[in-house]
């Protein structure tokens, strides 16, 4: 029976944030995220040079690691998709050579596919159908060539497959695609995959067929192949297709049921955090948050980590946001399940790594001098620390915390963002926090509590829009009073060197240069000269610290209470406490003098409750 509304309200506020805290921050989370030696090669891609790619592809053809080289190929294609040039070059270079065919035959697909886009037949423009069916058409030798430059290899047959899903081509055609790439790998999972979208109802097969197909490959599969996954895919697809009723028995239960039973044995084969199971333990989460069991959810949400991937979030919108939210949801369903004055229970031990460290490396620069920022964080519900930047500038950035305040945990956006917001609600300047990953760069600029510019540089990414980069650049100008925003406007185009281009922009505005180790270490303002810890505050004591306080840093912590001290205020509590029931249980005190001993033993108890807490966070 499940809590009325008043009742898991309470749970939730009491309990959300000790139910998942072992789960990756939010702000670690990354979207498919490339290995290393994937994100070297995609970088120099961007920068014109094919030669890493080479090497990449080549080593897997080598030691025939074909799932991973259709991984790198699908990968590099997208990338070939909004930073052209490199591939052409590498193809003219090396006409036969069988990487690089099998990476221009995939870009071939993927460009055709992006002028389809993933909408229902119905929806797509007559158009955008004729010059899809011409750019598959020109794909046509592309492929044949990867296929006859490297005979072993079934990648092409998995491109080839998905083109003969999107030609419509016949079954017998399908059939004889599929043969091709089972007798090179009868196990490779993009192939089963392909064929699989083939049989989906919505494209040329039918649910029954899709569910048995799904059936045979994952019965056939060695042991922890991901392909024990694909029964999983297709009552997914089921379920998204809108032909399954959740209130009612599917004609397609069992399958649904023995598809999840045997994607969660095969979840718990891999280690946690592990890349090559991301993909299916995505869409293991998805199923299980919509069979109503969160738990299980949880628990492949702590094995998924930081990998969130594209499918099949996209499929219910923005997929970052959507697998974040997700996550979100199921730990507010399961602390609405704990008793009020329950316990949550613990989370598993495992081996996962330290999530924390992957998270993005976040600092911001406020154009004021470290008194006028720390009097405007009072406020802010987190712990921060302040450094000199440098005449009227400050370093600001977050210390970690075992848990938020009440008034945090509330808070959608990132903590140090949501922080800036509060240090320049009313202030006449501005504020900009710098995020940084090993690919990705940002920046937010806040003036007056609100966002006024966002920005992002990613390595893959193709050049943002002209007018909303225009608008970007003109906006930071008017905040740092720039004259010319043009120059801004170029900084914010640029592709390929994320980290190069967001120093290039602070430079640009003027603003003091990024602190050293910025993206590295969590902390990296201890070192500096001036720097100063501002702990965070209740709500109620940061209002009389900024009525009190007439500038400058607030006042100084007070020092650890004496033996004595805690001796008095416990006897005064003991003494209180018992004259205060007294008081009520005996009618002739009265009430006024039964409400005076209630009060004084409520504020004895507050003070070393407070005392207490004090305690803890100056040992922590």
């Amino acid at each position: 029976m499940r809590p009325v509304f008043p009742i898991a309200f309470l749970r939730i506020l009491r309990h959300r944030d000790a139910v998942g805290t072992d789960l990756a921050p939010d702000e670690a989370v990354v979207l498919d995220p490339p290995d290393a030696t994937l994100r070297a090669a995609v970088a120099a891609a961007v920068a014109g040079d094919h030669a890493p790619a080479a090497e990449l592809l080549a080593a897997t053809r080598t030691h025939a690691q074909w799932e991973r080289r259709d991984a790198y190929v699908s990968r590099l294609a997208r990338t070939a998709l909004h930073h052209d040039g490199w591939l052409e070059n590498w193809l003219q270079e090396s006409p036969g050579d069988p990487d690089a065919l099998l990476a221009v035959a995939d870009f071939h697909l993927h460009r055709a596919w992006r002028v389809r886009t993933a909408a229902r037949a119905k929806d797509v423009e007559h158009d955008q159908f004729q010059a899809f069916f011409a750019l598959l058409e020109d794909a046509v030798p592309v492929i044949g060539a990867a296929a006859e430059a490297n005979p072993a290899d079934p990648v092409p047959w998995r491109i080839a497959l998905t083109h003969a899903r999107g030609i419509q081509a016949p079954r017998e055609v399908f059939d004889a695609y599929l043969a091709e790439a089972e007798a090179r790998d009868p196990h490779h999972f993009g192939c089963h995959e392909q064929a699989l979208q083939y049989l989906y109802a919505k494209w040329y097969g039918s649910h029954e067929e899709m569910f048995r197909y799904a059936e045979r490959v994952a019965a056939s599969a060695p042991p922890g192949s991901k392909l024990h996954a694909l029964p999983l895919r297709a009552a997914l697809e089921y379920r998204l297709s809108g032909n399954d009723d959740p209130d009612g028995p599917g004609p397609y239960g069992p399958e649904t049921a023995a598809a999840l039973t045997r994607a969660l044995e095969l979840s718990s084969v891999y280690p946690a955090g592990e890349r090559e199971a991301a993909g299916f333990r995505n869409e293991l989460a998805l199923m299980l948050i919509l069979g109503e069991r969160p738990a299980e959810a949880l628990d492949v949400f702590r094995a998924i980590g930081v990998h969130a991937t594209e499918f099949p979030w996209v499929r219910l919108g923005d997929p970052r946001a959507q697998f974040v939210e997700a996550r979100s949801d199921v730990r507010l369903v399961l602390a609405s399940r704990v008793p009020l004055f329950g316990r949550p229970p613990e989370p598993p031990v495992t081996d996962a790594p330290d999530w924390a460290e992957l998270a993005p490396r976040a600092v911001a620069i406020v154009s004021a001098p470290p008194a006028e920022v720390a009097q405007a964080a009072l406020l802010s519900g987190f712990s921060l620390r302040t450094a000199p930047a440098g005449e009227g500038s400050s370093y600001v950035e977050l210390v970690p915390e075992a848990t938020r305040s009440r008034r945090t945990a509330l808070l959608s956006d990132e903590p140090l963002t949501s922080a800036a917001e509060t240090v320049t609600t009313g202030e006449s300047w501005p504020a900009l926090v710098l995020h940084r990953t090993p690919g990705h760069s940002s920046i937010t600029a806040l003036h007056r509590g609100r966002t006024r510019a966002t920005h992002t540089w990613d390595t893959e990414s193709p050049a943002p829009d002209h007018a909303e980069v225009r608008a970007t650049a003109q906006t930071l100008a008017h905040l740092y009073q720039r004259a010319d925003p043009r120059p801004l406007a170029h900084i914010l185009r640029s592709t390929g060197d994320p980290a190069g281009h967001q120093e290039g922009l602070v430079t640009a505005l003027g603003l003091p240069p990024l602190p050293p180790g910025f993206g590295g270490d969590t902390e990296i303002l201890g070192a500096l000269p001036g720097a100063r810890v501002l702990p965070r505050r209740g709500l109620l004591a940061g209002m009389r610290d900024t009525i009190s306080t007439g500038g400058g840093h607030p006042p100084e912590p007070r020092p650890p209470r004496g033996p004595r001290w805690w001796l008095y205020r416990i006897l005064m509590l003991l003494v209180l406490v018992p004259a205060a029931v007294f008081a009520w249980w005996s009618p002739g005190i009265g009430w006024f003098r039964s409400t005076l001993l209630s009060g004084a033993a409520l504020h004895v108890a507050t003070v070393l409750t407070g005392a207490v807490r004090r305690r803890r966070r100056m040992t922590a």
